[in-house]
């Protein structure tokens, strides 16, 4: 799935939309002491309160929210694997009968509780329902307000969210003119923060892909293995931010742990050069060793070939056939993301204006120097530009 497609569908996850109809609603409470399933209760959705199904909507949202390979991660199934996930979702999926479909997700519930303790009382939600989309726009001219052709989806979302105990809290009783101490001791489900998910299965063009599953991490760049690989069965990832430091130890044990501004800036610009040349693609460019090697050659690093950078490929990750997703290791063009720390300040500056860093030496210490095509402006006076080559020109003189 692409951002689009997750958008596609995250915005559809409000009541009364006729794009969406989500069948069943399953929580699972789950007791921490004993990671023992408390409760389970089944419940058709529309029968909710339009109060809790708003709460469950602004959650299944959640688990949908992030961006890909830092939150939000496609993942593939394993092989051969026994008691497989893929297998108990796809029967769930199918299955038209209301036990069969809990029987189903309670086995994924009972994978989540092996080998697993966890630190505060759980409440696990399934829901299983259609998400259909337009095929074309609808008719603006037309009076009848009916949908054109559609997509239809079946799919199953679940959202793993931690219990909290209630506040205490004064209260003041009206009637009885006396204040009272409030007490509550049922825990309170934090629906606005899941710390775990998955959608299943994956749709892309259109498309339903039982192949993959679209998981959810709690916070970026923060997996859970064990939920990937012993309840998902599915294989394993990297995320952005370890894509990112994989390419720059790569980039190290190739052109040194040294490296000039200059070309830092053309490695990015190659690599923003290929991923604008891929932009149509549905799938995400990818660059194996072979592009690493065109790349820095391409950026003016010296004495690059073919076995200096499959080398730093097995050194670095153990595996000279690793694909680097191009989007990972690159700063975003459009955000201010690259920083420059010093002793004295850390300052960030946006991709395309690396190349006007420079770092020199000046009266034996080494400065920042930074040109500029304008006045700067500091909280709102202008700098006077200073002569800092005078005195070295006056002891020439």
């Amino acid at each position: 799935m692409n951002k689009k497609d997750i958008a596609n569908i995250r915005k559809q996850f409000k009541i009364n939309n006729d794009l969406l109809k989500i069948n069943e609603i399953f929580n699972v409470y789950i007791i921490k002491e004993s990671s023992e399933v408390y409760h389970h209760q089944s419940t058709p959705f529309e029968l909710l309160e339009d109060e809790q199904k708003e709460l469950f909507m602004a959650n299944f949202k959640k688990v949908l929210t992030g961006q890909l390979d830092q939150k939000l991660f496609e993942l593939k199934f394993q092989r051969d694997v026994e008691d497989n996930s893929q297998l108990i979702l796809h029967q769930g999926l199918l299955s038209s009968d209301i036990e069969e479909w809990k029987e189903h997700m309670l086995r994924l519930v009972k994978k989540m509780l092996k080998d697993k303790k966890y630190e505060m009382d759980i409440v696990v939600t399934f829901i299983r329902g259609e998400y259909m989309k337009p095929k074309k726009r609808r008719n603006e001219e037309a009076e009848e307000s009916d949908r054109d052709t559609v997509y239809s989806h079946s799919f199953i979302l679940c959202s793993m969210n931690k219990t909290q105990d209630p506040k205490k809290e004064l209260l003041f009783d009206y009637v009885e003119k006396e204040f009272k101490y409030n007490i509550v001791v049922d825990p309170i489900i934090n629906l606005k923060a899941p710390i775990s998910g998955f959608l299943f299965p994956c749709f892309t063009d259109n498309a339903a892909d039982v192949n993959h599953i679209l998981y959810s991490a709690g916070k970026a760049n923060e997996l859970n293995y064990h939920f990937i690989e012993e309840v998902l069965n599915a294989e394993e990832i990297m995320t952005a931010q370890e894509d990112k430091i994989v390419f720059e130890e790569i980039v190290k044990n190739v052109a040194g742990e040294r490296i000039n501004t200059s070309t830092l800036s053309n490695v990015y610009d190659e690599i923003y050069q290929v991923i604008e040349e891929n932009e149509d693609e549905e799938e995400v460019p990818k660059l194996d060793y072979k592009d690493v090697e065109k790349v820095l050659k391409s950026s003016g690093v010296k004495d690059v070939d073919t076995e200096k950078v499959e080398n730093a490929f097995k050194t670095v990750i153990d595996d000279e056939k690793y694909e680097l997703k191009a989007s990972n290791i690159v700063p975003k063009p459009t955000s201010k993301s690259i920083k420059i720390k010093t002793k004295v300040a850390d300052i960030s500056i946006s991709p395309q204006d690396l190349r006007f860093v420079r770092q020199v030496q000046f009266d034996g210490k080494l400065s920042l120097m930074i040109e500029v095509e304008e006045s700067t402006i500091i909280e709102g006076f202008e700098l006077i530009p200073e002569v800092l080559f005078q005195k070295a020109d006056d002891e020439k003189e």
